[in-house]
């Protein structure tokens, strides 16, 4: 084989190589220096990542999940600061629901039993409906999903507090780009991951098992990011 005719087959097959592993990438993701990968923040409800660096200006007015306060399937208050240091996944639910809410309480359960032995690692869900869903519902509802009560939280409390969390500081809403109001029935398949300082670190459809699979990567990109800041 000519030598021209070698190098032409190396550089398809380098280029072949590239675009494999770059479609098979996570495109929520970027490689800031050779050992560090990191994941977007997310400050509009449109969401757009961001990638801030803590030199930048904008790095201490990055948006963060408020204080807020509820109740539990077993009638203990959870508040920010359980979730404070840790990482968490939030997502919004209802016990009736027979659609995308067995589905998300499936793959929630596939995130508890994955970080099952990890302390550092929570789950939040909360009650669209609180009115129905109190806490001898939710703790019903937790027994016959296998839930973990150390692990994962299934809230409920004021209605008006779970909306405007969900739609004003989560981005819950079921239309993207802008803040919802008013009374508009919150139903949203969205897996909301949360970093160790309440900010939104990224979105996910909490349908789909490769959405699932991809959160579990993303956590551990996030528990890499803290361990790279401590160092």
């Amino acid at each position: 084989m000519k030598p021209h005719t070698t190098f032409f087959y190396f550089f398809i097959g380098c280029a072949l190589f590239f675009c494999a592993c770059n479609s098979a990438s996570n495109k929520n993701v970027i490689q800031v220096s050779d050992s560090l990968v990191t994941l977007p923040f997310f400050n509009q409800p449109d969401w757009t990542p961001e990638w801030i660096n803590q030199t930048d200006s904008s790095y201490n007015n990055i948006h963060t999940i408020p204080s807020f306060s509820f109740l539990d399937q077993n009638g203990r208050v959870v508040d920010e600061n359980l979730v404070n240091g840790k990482i968490y996944v939030a997502n919004f639910f209802f016990t009736k629901c027979r659609n995308i809410c067995p589905k998300m309480t499936n793959n929630m359960y596939l995130l508890q039993e994955a970080f099952k032995n990890d302390t550092s690692i929570l789950l939040l869900s909360h009650s669209v409906t609180p009115e129905t869903d109190d806490v001898k519902v939710l703790h019903k509802y937790a027994l016959d999903n296998k839930v973990d009560a150390t692990k994962w939280h299934l809230l409920t409390g004021n209605k008006k507090e779970i909306y405007g969390l969900a739609k004003q500081q989560y981005f819950a809403g079921d239309t993207v780009g802008y803040y919802q109001s008013g009374n508009e029935f919150l139903h949203t398949e969205n897996f909301i991951l949360i970093d160790q300082y309440r900010r939104i670190r990224g979105v996910y459809n909490g349908t789909l098992l490769v959405e699932i699979n991809r959160i579990k990567e993303d956590i551990l990109l996030l528990k890499s990011e803290i361990t790279s800041v401590v160092k």
